[in-house]
């Protein structure tokens, strides 16, 4: 299996996890390659860190490890990163993921160089205007639980906005952790216009929701973006049926047992996922026959 959204957390975030629990954990769980994401301290912004990423992984790596360079310096989504340089050192792919770009000419920049070095961006689609300090989705749960809501339009918004500019420079976008009906239907219609938009879904997103969040106030299921309703839920299990989902991927975010130990506010956003999403993934699709083995292998795989 593939896992092309994972956080190793390495460098500079090892009480959380590291290249050789994370690969370890990938293996556990039946892949045999990861990608991970640019989110680390320092940021994965320049060739040093792609490189230092691979090493690491020869070194230590139980899988292959693939690596994504950041889009701006930081993630702060003003300055572009060195793309041209981590592109030839081997980063497969471009994104801030755990932000969304907010200025949507920043935005277009970004597209305009990855599709000169034949890279695919992958984008976390979030309008923090709308989002806010939003904790969970907003809507019946956020009201009875008292906590601030983390409306669906902060999603759909910039996935309208980024296959926009997908159409704009011919850039290959893919939608990550698409959690909304109606983000889906937006990346339909991308794809019957032809535009080269993919999208993946998690585990956690097809077999939990926002009624799973209950009085305990459990920081499990603290994540980003939120666990939404269990229409968007079926959504989205309807979409990985009928191909419109093009990959399942973890989004494997660890933390420690003492930052998820805190009230739900206060807790950083993130579950684990590695070693758990196949037999998720057999359980609830495969064997009820929503989708078959070869479909399971186009999804985690190929």
């Amino acid at each position: 299996l593939v896992d092309m959204h994972v956080h190793l957390r390495e460098p500079g975030q090892e009480q959380k996890e590291d290249i050789a629990s994370g690969t370890r954990a990938a293996a556990h769980g039946g892949f045999t390659a990861v990608c991970a994401m640019p989110n680390t301290s320092p940021v994965i912004d320049n060739a040093l860190g792609v490189e230092y990423v691979k090493a690491r992984a020869e070194q230590v790596g139980k899988c292959r490890v693939l690596v994504a360079g950041a889009c701006s310096q930081g993630l702060k989504g003003e300055v572009l990163a060195e793309m041209g340089d981590m592109a030839a050192h081997g980063a497969v792919a471009f994104t801030d993921d755990g932000h969304g770009i907010q200025d949507a000419g920043m935005m277009r920049r970004v597209m305009d160089y990855a599709v000169q070095f034949g890279r695919t961006v992958m984008v976390h689609c979030q309008d923090d205007s709308l989002v806010g300090e939003g904790q969970v989705n907003e809507g019946v749960v956020s009201t009875r639980l008292g906590m601030l809501g983390w409306p669906a339009e902060g999603e759909e918004l910039e996935i309208a906005r980024d296959i926009a500019l997908c159409r704009l420079t011919g850039c290959p976008l893919h939608i990550q952790h698409v959690t909304t009906a109606r983000g889906l239907d937006l990346v339909r219609a991308a794809k019957a216009e032809g535009l080269p938009v993919t999208c993946e879904v998690t585990p956690h997103h097809l077999f939990l929701t926002e009624d799973d969040i209950d009085e305990a106030y459990d920081t499990a299921l603290k994540v980003n973006p939120p666990l939404r309703t269990a229409a968007d839920a079926a959504a989205l299990a309807a979409g990985v049926a009928d191909g419109t989902v093009d990959a399942l991927a973890t989004d494997h975010a660890p933390h420690t047992d003492w930052e998820k130990d805190r009230e739900f506010e206060l807790a950083p956003f993130g579950m684990t996922g590695l070693e758990t999403a196949l037999s998720l993934v057999l359980t609830h699709l495969v064997g009820p026959g929503t989708i078959g083995y070869a479909r399971l292998v186009e999804l985690m795989a190929v």
